[in-house]
């Protein structure tokens, strides 16, 4: 991915939903101008949710989802509707596709339903309309045909008026900053990082501060007490990798605000006071307790792979238990979290806010403390109180 290119976490993701054979793909072509999805007419020709990152105006950068049919059928059919479902979890805006000839089943009212639900904002295309035109009584929809090309202008400005507005509030750090302030910024080069670049946090956190009209400055951890040194006055901040964080603290002089990536990324995406409050829980773990360590994305694991081999050991040697671990990745997340005692969640740089909520939400409901990498990280180093003191407002909200 190219510097200039907005992250596919970052893009507005629209979610095309229906039947078997409603004409999803052919409305995902209508829309997009292109030929992204397989057209047939053979029943369950998407087999898994199928993502796209692209440029669409009048959208701008989005993310574009065609997901396998809801009424599909048998064993494996209904773990292909099951993951349909489970694409509302990233869907900001999402489209139903209806064969206009068979009009709206209880499997299209059943997914209107899970729209409403969820809060999801969503129109209905109506496709084939060439052979059943729209009823004036159906609400949130617009008539489309994939064979005439009808429609789909309209579609696409109904979907613009949809959109969020592109500056929601959230900041990653520039809200803590005034113009002028110095943030020095810790990233490791070991053989786990990226040859040749940043990884997307840190491309975001550098990005972030400019627009805050701060100024960075980026080095490795061995050279972080040169760096300090060498400055002509005292940085506001500094913001370190989660793996090195207990050496950053210990070079980091204590009138000087510290933080991670980690933390600050779960205060962007999701809800830093949860997480915090998970990572404390790590102290109620007991003998044999099942731990389930998440990340959302999939990667090549390399030795010494911080989520399914640091991580584990760090835990047991903190509360000197042996407990029990289960991986997960990707788009993969338990709908049933009771068997477990904790989850530790990655910064979810890959996962959109809707879904990284979705997963806080999930562990909430179901009384289950969570946390993610970095904050878990902090408070095994015994720094976790320091790395939250540039949040007085979460320090507030932790005292009562």
């Amino acid at each position: 991915m190219g510097l200039q290119q907005t992250p596919a976490a970052e893009r507005v993701h629209i979610g095309f939903f229906g039947r078997r054979n409603a004409g999803k793909s052919s409305v995902v072509n209508g829309v997009t101008g292109q030929q992204l999805s397989i057209v047939s007419d053979v029943l369950g020709t998407t087999t898994d949710p199928v993502y796209k990152t692209m440029e669409l105006l009048p959208l701008g950068p989005v993310v574009i989802i065609d997901t396998p049919g809801i009424d599909d059928e048998g064993e494996l059919g209904a773990l292909r509707v099951k993951r349909s479902y489970q694409a509302l979890n990233r869907t900001d805006i999402a489209v139903l596709v209806v064969d206009g000839q068979m009009g709206l089943t209880p499997e299209d009212r059943q997914m209107m339903d899970a729209f409403q639900k969820k809060g999801i904002p969503w129109l209905i295309a109506w496709n084939k309309c060439e052979l059943s035109p729209l009823p004036d009584s159906l609400e949130h929809a617009v008539p489309v045909s994939a064979v005439t090309g009808e429609g789909f202008h309209q579609l696409k400005e109904r979907l613009a008026a949809l959109m969020p507005q592109e500056d929601d509030g959230r900041k990653i750090v520039s809200d803590l900053l005034t113009p002028g302030d110095l943030v020095v910024l810790v990233v490791p080069i070991d053989k786990a990082a990226p040859k040749g670049r940043l990884i997307l946090p840190q491309q975001q956190t550098i990005r972030d501060i400019l627009d805050g009209d701060a100024m960075a400055i980026v080095t490795k951890e061995t050279g972080l007490r040169e760096t300090l040194s060498s400055l002509g006055k005292k940085p506001r901040l500094v913001i370190t990798d989660s793996q090195v964080f207990g050496r950053v603290a210990a070079d980091t002089p204590e009138d000087v605000l510290l933080t991670s990536f980690s933390i600050l990324f779960a205060r962007y995406k999701g809800d830093l006071e949860r997480v915090v409050r998970g990572a404390r829980a790590v102290e109620q773990l007991q003998e044999g307790d099942r731990i389930l360590i998440s990340e959302g994305c999939t990667h090549h694991r390399q030795c010494g792979d911080i989520g399914t081999v640091k991580l584990p050991a760090w835990i047991q040697r903190h509360t000197g238990k042996t407990l029990s671990f289960d991986f997960t990745s990707g788009t993969e997340f338990p709908d049933d979290l009771s068997p477990y005692r904790l989850v530790v969640h990655c910064g979810g740089c890959m996962l959109n806010q809707r879904e990284m909520k979705y997963r806080l939400s999930c562990a909430a409901d179901q009384h289950v403390p969570m946390t993610n990498y970095g904050t878990l990280i902090a408070h095994i180093n015994g720094i976790l109180e320091r790395s939250i003191q540039p949040f007085p407002e979460l320090l507030k909200a932790l005292a009562t």
